[in-house]
């Protein structure tokens, strides 16, 4: 048997890897191609590629292992995979991301990423400029969580610079405050911070899952007078569900009334900074103090792909600072300020920028631009076939971003009376067409109620930048759904 370590070995395995992408169409954007052949766990569990872990593998089996992996795998690049926020990868940041990986290198000093260094600190230069902040300061992070957690450190760190050495255990009780419609990473992030979940206030928001202002000013007010010191307002840019963006201008002037940290979680909405046609919904951003977003999203850059950009310089080092003289000694032989990883709370850290590097000198800015404005324009495509057909009915009459949530209305339920019964019944609808579909490896799209506004289970369509999706790829998933759910019976 050929060593697998020798190098030619290794070449030849990557390149039957790539073959292997393409013949098991993982890079594949035929809607005739399975975009999964699902398999229950106990049944996959059966299949060859979990076998014999610990004896040497021969260059053969490990093909056959990897073409396993590979077809049992959800295709993300197919257009009819619709079932989380992000899709296809963009083939500039793929080839980037197979670049980091080969080099294998840590983004914390200068001295191991003098490449992807610089590249990172250009990225965030240009962006600053895209949010509207100008000047600034930025770290790529461990996904929109982590990115939103740094947010409300920094926030911490501002108004208590002491907590850093002491703790919170002499402090006053420290209020945040979100939306009822936004990502659960907020709640995560006060527990993970020790400022406990009971002191995160959610906020009421509109018919259309935007932050009502004067129910922050309201939530403020009580959380002053409960004896809690307010410092943190997360305003959404693209909720993970209805994809509403806060009326950030508004929600900006309650922040400055109480002196309080305004953060923008755009982890998703944030791509439409790119758009001129679309962007208006982000109007007010530049009045914030961060904000999280992630490329990796409706962008398409390879996941993991994170940003948080913040509009005051040096407060990320002054915060995350740990000094550790194995790493950041000061007596280096080149300029040590550009060792970024004292900045950071990870220790090990990807070279993320360099994806979204790679796409945006590959695409400049009229070429992103044109990928979310195509986004964009086909889900409003989709939204008035959803509006003109007797089937299915939407959950709001008109959507912010590229997420069009409905619900399919079987035959054994129209025309009856729109009771509290009836409604239960409408919510076992998704979950059954959701299983044959996903089954039959035709479609994967999401569904789920939102309970906060008694809503039951729905589909939510949510379009990332595809740019081989076509108007009839769209008219392809309304008819996969159909056909599932039209002899249902609820």
């Amino acid at each position: 048997m050929a060593s697998l370590y020798g190098s030619q070995t290794v070449i030849s395995l990557l390149h039957r890897v790539l073959r292997i992408l393409e013949e098991e169409s993982a890079l594949e954007t035929d809607i005739s191609k399975p975009v999964v052949q699902f398999k229950h766990p106990a049944e996959l569990k059966k299949e060859q590629l979990f076998e014999n872990l610990g004896p040497p593998a021969t260059e053969d089996s490990l093909e056959t292992v990897v073409r396993d992996v590979v077809r049992f795998s959800v295709k993300t690049q197919h257009p009819l995979f619709l079932n989380q926020l992000y899709g296809r990868v963009d083939e500039y940041g793929l080839a980037g991301a197979w670049i980091t990986e080969a080099l294998n290198t840590n983004q914390h000093t200068f001295e191991v990423a003098p490449v992807f260094t610089l590249v990172e600190m250009a990225v965030i230069e240009r962006l600053l400029q895209v949010v509207g902040y100008g000047e600034g300061d930025g770290i790529f992070a461990a996904g929109g969580s982590m990115a939103n957690m740094y947010a409300m450190v920094l926030a911490r760190f501002k108004l208590c610079p002491e907590t850093k050495k002491t703790g919170l255990y002499s402090t006053t009780p420290l209020a945040a405050f979100t939306s009822s419609d936004s990502h659960y990473s907020v709640l995560k992030a006060a527990h993970w911070l020790g400022l406990g979940m009971d002191h995160i206030h959610m906020v009421d928001t509109d018919n259309e899952g935007r932050m009502l202002p004067e129910a922050l000013d309201l939530r403020i007010q009580e959380a002053l007078d409960a004896g809690e010191r307010p410092f943190f307002v997360n305003a959404t840019a693209g909720t993970t569900v209805l994809g509403a963006f806060d009326p950030l201008h508004s929600i900006a002037d309650v922040c400055h009334k109480y002196s309080v940290w305004l953060h923008i979680d755009a982890c998703w909405g944030g791509a439409l900074f790119f758009s001129q046609k679309y962007k208006n919904v982000l109007d007010g951003a530049e009045r914030s103090d961060s904000i999280a977003w992630n490329p990796h999203k409706m962008l398409g850059a390879p996941l993991q792909c994170s940003v948080i950009l913040l509009k005051e310089k040096e407060l990320l080092y002054k915060c995350n600072s740990a000094s550790a003289t194995y790493l950041f000694q000061q007596d280096k032989f080149y300029d040590t300020t550009y060792d970024t990883g004292d900045k950071s709370v990870q220790c090990g850290r990807k070279p993320d920028a360099f994806k979204l590097w790679l796409m945006w000198r590959a695409r400049g800015d009229e070429g992103l631009a044109a990928l979310v404005d195509d986004a964009m324009d086909k889900s409003r495509y989709f939204l008035e076939k959803i509006r003109n057909h007797q089937d299915f009915r939407l959950v709001l009459p008109q959507f912010q971003c590229t997420n069009i949530c409905f619900w399919y209305i079987p035959k054994c339920l129209q025309g009856q009376p729109e009771t509290t019964e009836w409604w239960e019944r409408v919510g076992k609808v998704a979950p059954l067409i959701k299983q044959r579909v996903a089954m039959n490896g035709r479609l994967l799209i999401g569904y789920q109620p939102l309970a906060h506004r008694h809503l039951p289970n729905f589909f939510r369509f949510v379009l990332a930048c595809h740019p081989t999706h076509s108007e009839a790829h769209l008219d392809t998933v309304i008819a996969e759904i159909a056909a599932a759910g039209s002899d249902l019976l609820v």
